[in-house]
């Protein structure tokens, strides 16, 4: 089967059209009121990488559904006026979410470049994870 755009395309699309933070400079909105992050891993990533401290929680699977302000799921928290920065395991899913959320009309937008795995490999602050599964 040949797909008409395969996921480094989209990747590539998605990333002429977001704004990206490095972890450095992801580092630097720790504790801005108007940012929030937005982990999008599942809940066994989270228990098993640990979590970077007071960032919001959404499954990447429930996104779209969350920022809707029509959807039974929204969110309230999408509706505040906020620099979101959304990230992932390593980037790809945030930069698609990214992406998404800014086509859906949600405003000020990033995510982070390499994801959670290079906020941690910059020494950025991580919560413990649960488990060690």
């Amino acid at each position: 089967m040949r797909l008409k755009k395969g996921f480094k395309q989209l990747l590539a699309e998605a990333n002429v059209e977001i704004q990206t933070h490095t972890p450095e400079e992801a580092m630097k909105l720790i504790g801005q009121p108007d940012v929030l992050f937005v982990d999008l891993r599942d809940p066994r990533e989270l228990d098993r990488e640990g979590r970077l401290p007071n960032a919001f929680a959404c499954t990447r699977g429930m996104m779209e559904f969350w920022i809707d302000p029509d959807s039974p799921y929204h969110k309230a928290v999408f509706a505040e006026p906020k620099h979101f920065v959304f990230f992932c395991a390593g980037g790809w899913r945030s930069a698609l979410a990214a992406k998404t959320a800014q086509d859906m009309g949600l405003e000020n937008v990033a995510h982070i470049e390499g994801g959670f795995g290079a906020w941690k490999k910059a020494g950025g602050p991580v919560e413990a994870p649960k488990s060690k599964t």
